[in-house]
């Protein structure tokens, strides 16, 4: 089993054939194909670490679905000042199951 750190989003994520991650949004409907391109290490029988990218790995995922965090509550309040404010926030984010992870 070879396992992979890519980055999409901003963020890193460790990837292994049969996983499913939850990344930040990226476009395309369930039962779509992506391809993740910017794989920063490959971990198998060889390690391979790019610099700062590994060359021709992939990581290719299916899209299961598009969906929404919990909800976060953010309070504003200042003492004394009467002003207070609260709001609600739901991240956005992409379900994906990881098919193959290739160097």
């Amino acid at each position: 089993m070879a396992h992979a750190i890519f980055k999409t989003g901003g963020k890193q994520f460790r990837a292994t054939e049969g996983d499913k991650l939850r990344i930040p949004s990226i476009e395309g409907n369930p039962g779509d194909k992506v391809t993740f391109g910017e794989v920063l290490a490959v971990e198998g029988d060889k390690p391979q670490f790019g610099q700062p990218l590994v060359a021709g790995a992939k990581v290719e995922a299916e899209i299961l679905g598009q969906r929404q965090d919990k909800k976060l509550i953010v309070y504003k309040f200042r003492r004394r000042k009467r002003y207070q404010r609260k709001n609600g926030h739901r991240q956005r984010f992409t379900e994906v199951k990881v098919l193959s992870v290739s160097a």
